[in-house]
């Protein structure tokens, strides 16, 4: 168990540190990129500052927690930091999940409702459905202080079904564009300059609905270990299990830091901004190419 929390302190500190930078400059990337619909960005500078949150936060409070439990230490410093790691650690938690969600139900919205969207999901109901998001996840980690068994059984349900409603989202996004591109390819040749218009646009939806559909992926993949462990530890308690928690949990911290690479990757519109931003940071040129470093 020593050996266990070792570990996870040292991916701890070094994620804390890429979490907490990689966020800072993908918030300043987002906040530049005009490129981007507006709703969308909202929301991903949501989840950003929930990632950030969790790198500036959430990990420090949890390297601190591992060094007592290393030491034994059963002081009162060490049951506060425990309590505060736990409340912090739900809200950014549900945050992100509640963003992830958010995110997809965006981009399903704007496939289905084709010109409405601009209508019907304007700039102030998606603000307010990022703060709904923050005050329930405040909510959340308040009820956990006082009524745990209450949120354990509501993280216990809610985190599947936001996971299943998110899949069920894209899987109907995924018919709505193969849907669409066989009716354009079915269009006569006299409604050729529509076709191209048409196309320019099903393939700009399709490009955001794939980068916020690695998003969900991402967050799929490292939740849903963590998911599995709780769900054993509910069966049966042993070592093993307790081992297997830290690591689980870790794992979780570290999507928080590939968030913001999973931007870089699948969002041209962000990448502009992020190479500025890193060319005023790093010794960086553009004489010689992109990514020259100045000799």
């Amino acid at each position: 168990m020593d050996s266990s929390l070792l570990v996870n302190y040292v991916f701890n500190v070094f994620l804390s540190y890429t979490a907490t930078m990689l966020n800072i400059i993908t918030i300043r990337a987002l906040r530049k990129t005009s490129s981007l619909p507006k709703n969308l960005k909202t929301l991903l500078l949501s989840l950003a500052v929930s990632d950030l949150g969790v790198g500036f936060l959430v990990h420090p409070l949890y390297v601190v927690s591992l060094v007592m439990k290393l030491k034994g230490d059963p002081t009162t410093i060490a049951f506060f930091t425990q309590k505060a790691f736990h409340f912090m650690g739900i809200i950014l938690g549900f945050a992100s999940f509640f963003a992830v969600t958010a995110l997809t139900a965006d981009r399903f919205l704007t496939l289905q409702l084709h010109l409405r969207y601009q209508e019907l999901v304007t700039y102030k109901r998606v603000v307010s459905v990022v703060m709904s998001i923050w005050a329930i996840s405040a909510f959340f980690s308040i009820l956990d202080q006082f009524y745990g068994e209450i949120m354990y059984f509501v993280k216990g349900t809610l985190s599947p079904v936001l996971f299943i409603l998110s899949a069920f989202f894209y899987y109907k996004m995924f018919l709505a564009v193969r849907r669409h591109r066989n009716q354009i390819q079915d269009l006569q040749l006299q409604q050729q300059e529509q076709n191209v218009e048409e196309t320019t646009t099903a393939a700009k939806l399709r490009k955001s609905m794939v980068g916020t559909f690695y998003v969900y992926l991402v967050f799929l993949a490292y939740y849903l270990p963590y998911m599995l462990v709780n769900i054993v530890r509910t069966v049966k308690t042993t070592s093993l299990t307790d081992t297997l928690s830290y690591y689980a949990l870790t794992l979780v911290f570290l999507n928080s830091s590939l968030n913001p690479l999973v931007y870089c990757w699948k969002m041209r519109q962000i990448r502009p901004a992020i190479r500025d931003i890193l060319q005023n940071i790093l010794p960086i040129t553009d004489k010689e190419g992109p990514w020259k470093i100045e000799r």
